[in-house]
């Protein structure tokens, strides 16, 4: 498993019952998580010093109790900031478990000696975008959602990145591929961290067991002559690290020969020490770096 160790600022403090009792920065936040379905004793007082709470409906969805948590603050990555809000469906607008892939492609991109152009689909607030640009490269970020890109460019502005070569564009992400691919542009480097079932701008329906074989060979057509990654993140059940690389190996390291590993991914547990996990990562690394 891929670990995400390295923050200072998020920690998962404890799970039981459903919930994990999280610390982001200075505020303690229990939300739920399907994959924490062993009941274990509560014993950090923290489980009842929390700023607030997203309890999930038996109907789908849920809602934000508040206690005293402000409507925005900032979380800190290396040299990254992170603009955070609750959001709908319990989200925050960070996915920290992430930061372990950030670290990963973040050495590649410092590690090449000519410039690297890194294509980021369905970018949501920029983490990746962010970790890329940070690193040297120029970025090309793309989300269906207007308002995920000005989250975006916000934490890019945070992060001193504001003048960074980063082009944000808020379009379908599957039409936008297939207009690259016409135009004959490339990219070194692809990111994808596609959603289970979405909708895009135009009302685009996107489910991703349907639809993300088609889009990886689409991708494929992206890279250059001499592409340094691919990295595919998934949060479906169905899609388990195996199958990533199944995908990968058969769609572009026949062709860019190259190294292809998928594993889990997850946070650090304080409490008990375990390891939760937070959905399943597909890497392929070209030979040329």
């Amino acid at each position: 498993m891929w670990i995400a160790d390295n923050w200072k600022e998020y920690e998962v403090i404890d799970c039981s019952k459903g919930e994990k009792l999280e610390r982001w920065g200075k505020y303690i936040l229990l939300r739920p998580d399907p994959q924490v379905i062993w009941d274990t004793p509560r014993s950090d007082r923290r489980w009842k010093r929390l700023n607030a709470h997203y309890h999930r409906s038996k109907k789908g969805g849920g809602d934000w109790e508040f206690f005293d948590l402000p409507g925005q603050w900032d979380l800190h990555y290396r040299e990254l900031t992170f603009r955070l809000k609750p959001f709908h469906f319990k989200h925050t607008g960070l996915f920290p478990e992430q930061a372990v892939n950030w670290d990963w492609f973040s050495e590649l991109i410092k590690g090449r000696k000519r410039p690297v152009k890194v294509l980021n689909l369905f970018a949501y607030t920029g983490g990746a975008t962010l970790s890329a640009a940070a690193a040297g490269a120029q970025v090309t970020h793309v989300d269906a959602s207007k308002g995920m890109v000005t989250w975006a460019r916000e934490n890019a502005v945070a992060s001193g990145l504001g003048d960074a070569k980063i082009r944000w564009l808020v379009d379908d992400c599957v039409k936008f591929v297939q207009r690259e691919i016409r135009r004959g542009n490339h990219y070194d480097a692809i990111i994808m961290d596609p959603p289970s079932y979405g909708r895009g701008p135009k009302g685009e329906i996107w489910k991703i067991e349907d639809q993300i074989y088609g889009l990886i060979e689409l991708c494929s057509r992206l890279l250059s002559d001499h592409p340094l990654f691919f990295l595919i993140n998934s949060y479906t059940t169905g899609l388990q690290p195996a199958v990533l690389s199944y995908m990968m190996g058969a769609l572009i390291a026949k062709d860019k020969g190259g190294k292809v590993e998928s594993q889990e991914i997850g946070l650090p547990v304080s409490t008990s020490g375990l390891i939760l996990p937070c959905g399943a990562s597909g890497r392929w690394t070209g030979d040329d770096r």
